[in-house]
């Protein structure tokens, strides 16, 4: 199994997935990204996989299961045949079963937009901003059974101004996930890491992420 090879599993538009694809062809993320997939027929990171050449490009559609365990290993088998080793969620709105998670342990990637373990789930954002946090950002983290619960690989911080609203807040959260996502599978792939029970203990330092 190639080391450097990624599925990419993706709901929406498709923004990480894009800047991701942007920093391998610029040659500053060592990454292969050999399949995605989406639950959702129209979502724009099909289209942007799909221009970009990338090998297998799926709608794999969850109606055609009769659960969520059978959908997930239809997707797992994908990610297989294709000799992933990394798995990346980019704004993929489901939740995983606890097979698939088991399935592929340590070697499922996310982002989420605050800083964990602080405000978890899907309105990450929103939560940071009504409950009148000063700082916000965003978390690099493995998968694990708890709902944004796995060790952290990374995190980027961003000022919360006065005059935030969610949309401001949000697009300077994402700058950060597009710098911090490719810079940290760029440094699992070329550095790797060990986990010293929930910490996650880098083979270099820090300075590494940040000048990349």
């Amino acid at each position: 199994m190639n080391p450097g090879l990624i599925a990419v599993m993706a709901s929406g538009r498709g923004s990480n997935l894009s800047v991701i694809l942007q920093a391998v062809k610029a040659g500053i993320c060592p990454v292969d990204v050999r399949l995605v997939i989406s639950n959702k027929a129209d979502a724009g990171a099909l289209d942007i996989a799909r221009r970009a050449g990338v090998a297998e490009v799926f709608h794999i559609n969850p109606g055609d299961y009769p659960d969520r365990a059978a959908y997930d290993i239809a997707c797992g088998d994908a990610i297989e045949r294709a000799g992933c080793r990394w798995i990346v969620l980019a704004g993929y709105m489901r939740i995983l079963s606890s097979a698939f998670v088991q399935r592929f342990a340590g070697r499922i990637i996310n982002i989420h937009p605050a800083l964990l373990p602080s405000f978890i789930g899907a309105d990450g954002v929103a939560d940071a901003l009504a409950y009148g946090v000063k700082v916000s950002g965003c978390t690099v983290h493995l998968v694990n059974e708890v709902l944004d619960g796995g060790p952290i690989l990374a995190q980027a911080v961003v000022p919360v101004l006065d005059n935030d609203s969610f949309e401001s807040l949000h697009a300077r959260i994402q700058q950060e996930e597009h710098r911090l996502y490719p810079a940290t599978l760029k440094r699992i792939i070329e550095d790797g890491f060990l986990l010293d029970g929930r910490r996650v203990i880098w083979h270099t330092p820090m300075s590494h992420l940040q000048n990349s």
